[in-house]
C-alpha cells in the first residue's frame, strides 16, 4: 500500500502477539474475567500502543465480542474455552490475532483444528491466490478433523484506520474469486465448532461499540457523551467499561441511558455477543499477514 510503513506494523503487531502470550499467564480456572482484561489491555498500553478493538474474552458458545462488563464477577472455570481476540494499535497501524485457549484440557481437537487451519491457509497466502482456495483450505481441515467452520465469520483486510476493509476471507469455498495483491494486510482466522449449526446469532449482552455516521442526539447528557466518545475513541471501537471507569461519569443510569439513546439514534453502532446457533463450543485461531509476491509475512 502506497505510504505504508510496513516496520512500523510488523512493531505493533509484535506488542499483540506478546499480549497474547502474556493472557495464557492470566487466563486461569478461578481467574476473575475482568481482573484478566484489566491486565492483558495494561500490557498493551505499558508497551506504548493503544487498542485496535476492546480485548475480547469469549467463552465456550460465544465466538466473538464479549468484553467483560465494568462491574463484571464472572470467573474462568476448568470447563471454559476462551477465545482471546486482541489488537494493538499505533496511530493508524492495527493490528489484530486471536488463540483459544482450553482450560479443561478436554477440547484439544477443536484447538488444534483452528490452528491447523490457520497454518494451512498461511501456508497458500501469497499476490494472486482466490480467497476462495483459503476458504478450501480451512474447509478441508474441518472435514479432516469432523468438525464444522462457521460460515458466516470470517479473515478481512485491514487497512490505514480501517480493521475491517475491502476483502472477506471466507471459512469455507465459497466461490469468491477475488486475489489478493501484493501488499496487501489481510487477518485470517478460521472458526470451528462442535456444533450443528455452524453459523452465529446475535446474543443478548453488548458491551462493544463504535461512532458511527455522522448522526448528533437532541439530549444534551448524550450529546456529551458522544464527544467524549469523538475526543478519546474517535472512530475505533470501545468498550461499555471503559466509559463507566470514566471519573467524570460516576452514575452507571447516566452512561447506560446516554448510550442507548445513541445506539437507537445511530450515532454509534452496536456489536453485540455472537453465539454460535446450536450452543456448541467455538475455537478460533487468527494472525495478521503481509501478502509478499510469492508467500507472506507474518505480522501477529
Amino acid at each position: 500500500m502506497e505510504g505504508y510503513d510496513y516496520n512500523e506494523l510488523l512493531s505493533v503487531g509484535k506488542v499483540s502477539a506478546d499480549a497474547l502470550e502474556f493472557s495464557k499467564k492470566v487466563i486461569k480456572p478461578g481467574a476473575s474475567l475482568l481482573d484478566a482484561v484489566n491486565r492483558i489491555e495494561s500490557f498493551i498500553k505499558d508497551r506504548g500502543c493503544e487498542f485496535s478493538f476492546p480485548t475480547n474474552l469469549s467463552v465456550n458458545e460465544q465466538a466473538a465480542h464479549y468484553t467483560p462488563l465494568f462491574d463484571d464477577k464472572s470467573v474462568f472455570s476448568e470447563n471454559s474455552v476462551v477465545k482471546v481476540d486482541l489488537g494493538a494499535r499505533r496511530g493508524f497501524y492495527l493490528t489484530d490475532c486471536a488463540i483459544t485457549i482450553d482450560l479443561s484440557g478436554e477440547h484439544s481437537k477443536l484447538c488444534e483444528a483452528a490452528v491447523e487451519a490457520l497454518d494451512a491457509a498461511i501456508s497458500i497466502v501469497k499476490s494472486g491466490v482466490e480467497v476462495c482456495m483459503i476458504g478450501a483450505a480451512i474447509e478441508e481441515v474441518g472435514r479432516k478433523f469432523g468438525l464444522k467452520t462457521i460460515r458466516n465469520l470470517g479473515g478481512h483486510g485491514i487497512e490505514k484506520d480501517e480493521l475491517h476493509a475491502d476483502v472477506f476471507i471466507p471459512n469455507y469455498n465459497n466461490g469468491d474469486r477475488t486475489k489478493l495483491d501484493e501488499g496487501q494486510v489481510v487477518a485470517i482466522e478460521p472458526f470451528f465448532t462442535e456444533g450443528s449449526a455452524g453459523m452465529v446469532e446475535d446474543g443478548d449482552i453488548v458491551e462493544i461499540f463504535q461512532r458511527h455516521g455522522d448522526s448528533r442526539p437532541r439530549s444534551n447528557i448524550s450529546r456529551e457523551l458522544l464527544e467524549k466518545i469523538e475526543s478519546r475513541y474517535i472512530t475505533y471501537p470501545f468498550a461499555a467499561r471503559w466509559l463507566y471507569a470514566d471519573k467524570d461519569w460516576e452514575n452507571e443510569f447516566k452512561v447506560k441511558r446516554a448510550l442507548a439513546d445513541l445506539v437507537s439514534s445511530e450515532a454509534v453502532e452496536s456489536f453485540p455477543v455472537l453465539i454460535e446457533k446450536s450452543n456448541g463450543l467455538v475455537a478460533q485461531a487468527e494472525k495478521e499477514l503481509i501478502v509478499e509476491r510469492d508467500s507472506c509475512r507474518i505480522v501477529t
